[in-house]
This record gives structure tokens, C-alpha cells and sequence, in this order.
């Protein structure tokens, strides 16, 4: 950092001061969180960087890193979370009705794939559905397109996964040289990294910041580097923006994101309210609009069922308690009447 940080620089808005109470703007400091620890925060302020621990009966569960937060430097104490632009989070792969912060008050979400065998359209609609969720601009970013000869095709996949969709395809080396990506990176602006192990994020990470190489060498059977992100942290940019990197995402299930599949899958959730049944689950029921344009060729029937899958999980993940058991109850209830049946 070769000057003095301000708030502006650091991404703080009129969104953040109007929450600001009289005796705060006078008694607290405005802080942005750059890590989240077991029982602490990591914090950027204008003065430089302080480590805050949290009043009982705070969590940092509750924290999330690209928070802001007002604080008292002389105790190094956090007073409270302001509220947020955006909260970028994801289904608990391991606990009903759960999610899992990501990021908090991010502008862009680039969602990083290669031109290989990583390339996933299914996992691709997943990252989009929580970016609009969040009303946070999702950008694909595909990576390793110097490596292949078929660059065109990866993109005109990306490109059919929404309307007006930003699909750019690099070198993550040459990023920095090129500035294809500063649309998105000015000054107080922040983005977050996502994607699986391997992509090249952490190549991508080290262009975009001027931070050392922490990659490993490339498994040739997989076309894999061998990622060190093992926490998401916040880093500043020359060009004046905010990364948030994040670690590979082995899972990424969704949870009370119904909004943002619909915006992911326009040409269906758009269709639905033409269908003749309002519950019209899309299986053959009479005056489907949706399978009637599947048989116009206007909608993908491949994009229907990753549709449907998402939307399914995505109920079960945020039933409730008793609906999980009143629907446990039924499939158990319809277990014992076949079982009786085949007794008979």
C-alpha cells in the first residue's frame, strides 16, 4: 500500500453511513473484515490492520470476510455487524436446513472454470443460481484457454447458460498484462473467486493481486494444479478493487436460493405461469407450457432436469422440521402399505 487507505478506497458507501448512528460516527471506526478465525476478526481500517475479539454471545459464524463492521481500536473490541449489500452463501452439504457464508457485500462473483474436463455445465447453473440470489453479477471465467484448440466452444456453452451473460476466456498469467478483467476491478469495487480445485484460481489470484506463485505442479491425468487456498481471505488490487478468494468447493448445494434458480433458468421459471396447473411439476401434465416449448425446440429438455434437480434439492434443503417429518412419515406410511402388499 503506498498511500493512506480511506473508506471510499476500501469500499464503504452512502449504504453503510446511513446506518451510522449520531454517537457512532463520533465513538466507532468503520472496519471491513479481511479474515474470520475461531474466536476473532481480522480487520481492515484506514489506520491499518487490527485483530477485534467479539462480545459474548457473538459468533464469528455471523461474520463472513468482506463484512463491514464498526469497532473500538482502543479495545480492540467489535460493537456490531452492519447491514449488507449482498451475502453470498451456500447450502451445508452436511446439515439440514443450514448455509454456509461465502462472502459478504460482493459486487461480481467470477465463477472460474477451465477449457478441459473440469468444464461442468451443471455446476456452472449452481454458482450462477447463488450469484443472482445474492443480486450479485456473476461473471464466467474461463481459464486455460491458451491450452486448447476448442476455446470457442467452451464459451458458446458458458454463453447459452443466460441472457446477456459475461463469458471471458484467458491465460490467467497474462491477466494483469492484458486488463480484460477491469471492468470489474476498479477502485472500491469487490469480487469474489470461486471455483473447483484446479481451475487455475490461485494463478489467477497471484496475476490479479502481484502476490508470489503458491501453485504446485499439474497432474497429468487430471489437468489439475494443486491448489494451496485452504481459506478465503480479502486482497487488494492495484487497480483499486477487493478480491475475495475462496477455497475449492468439493460440494455446492443450494438452500432457499429459489429466486435464483428461476433467474438462472429464465426460459423456464417464465413459462411457468402459462401452464394450466399452478403446482404443474413439468411430467407430462395437460396444458404444460414449459414441455410444450421443449417440443417447439425454444427450451432445452436437458435444461429442464437440471432445473427440476435444483429446484428439488433445493426444497428439501429449506423444509422445515416438521414438514421433514410429515414427508419421512408419509414415505414410511407408503414403505409398510407396499411391504403389506407383497404379503398378500
Amino acid at each position: 500500500m503506498t498511500h493512506p487507505l480511506t473508506l471510499a478506497d476500501l469500499g464503504w458507501s452512502a449504504h453503510f453511513q446511513s446506518q451510522l448512528d449520531i454517537d457512532e460516527v463520533t465513538t466507532t471506526t468503520p472496519a471491513r473484515v479481511r479474515g474470520v478465525h475461531r474466536t476473532q476478526i481480522s480487520v481492515l481500517t484506514v489506520d491499518g490492520i487490527i485483530d477485534l475479539t467479539l462480545d459474548p454471545g457473538m459468533s464469528t459464524a455471523e461474520i463472513a470476510i468482506g463484512d463491514w463492521v464498526l469497532c473500538d481500536p482502543r479495545s480492540a473490541r467489535m460493537i456490531r455487524r452492519l447491514e449488507r449489500t449482498s451475502t453470498l452463501q451456500r447450502g451445508s452439504d452436511y446439515a439440514h436446513g443450514e448455509r454456509q457464508l461465502i462472502a459478504a457485500n460482493v459486487d461480481t462473483l467470477f465463477i472460474t472454470t477451465s477449457c478441459n474436463a473440469d468444464f461442468n455445465v451443471a455446476r456452472l447453473e449452481r454458482y450462477l443460481a447463488l450469484a443472482y440470489d445474492a443480486d450479485v453479477t456473476p461473471v464466467i471465467l474461463l481459464t486455460k484457454a491458451d491450452k486448447t484448440d476448442d476455446a470457442d466452444n467452451y464459451i458458446a456453452q458458458a454463453q447459452a447458460l443466460g441472457r446477456d451473460l459475461e463469458v471471458v476466456a484467458l491465460n490467467s498469467k497474462q491477466v494483469a498484462k492484458t486488463g480484460v478483467l477491469a471492468p470489474w476491478t476498479g477502485k472500491g469495487q469487490t469480487i469474489a473467486l470461486v471455483g473447483s480445485s484446479g481451475v487455475g484460481k490461485t494463478t489467477l489470484t497471484n496475476a490479479l493481486t502481484g502476490e508470489a506463485g503458491l501453485t504446485q505442479g499439474i497432474r497429468e491425468d487430471d489437468a489439475r494444479g494443486r491448489h494451496t487456498t485452504t481459506g478465503r481471505s480479502l486482497h487488494q488490487l492495484p487497480s483499486g478493487g477487493w478480491l475475495i478468494d475462496t477455497p475449492g468447493m468439493r460440494g455446492l448445494g443450494v438452500a432457499d436460493v429459489v429466486a435464483g434458480i428461476n433467474a438462472t433458468f429464465p426460459e423456464i421459471s417464465e413459462l411457468e405461469d402459462q401452464c394450466k396447473f399452478r403446482d404443474c411439476k413439468h411430467e407430462g401434465e395437460p396444458g404444460c407450457a414449459v414441455l410444450a416449448a421443449i417440443e417447439r425446440g425454444d427450451v432445452s429438455a436437458d435444461r429442464l432436469k437440471r432445473f427440476q434437480k435444483l429446484r428439488r434439492e433445493d426444497a428439501l434443503a429449506t423444509e422445515t422440521i416438521a414438514q421433514s417429518r410429515e414427508r419421512y412419515r408419509k414415505l414410511g406410511k407408503m414403505y409398510r402399505s407396499a411391504q403389506s402388499r407383497k404379503k398378500r
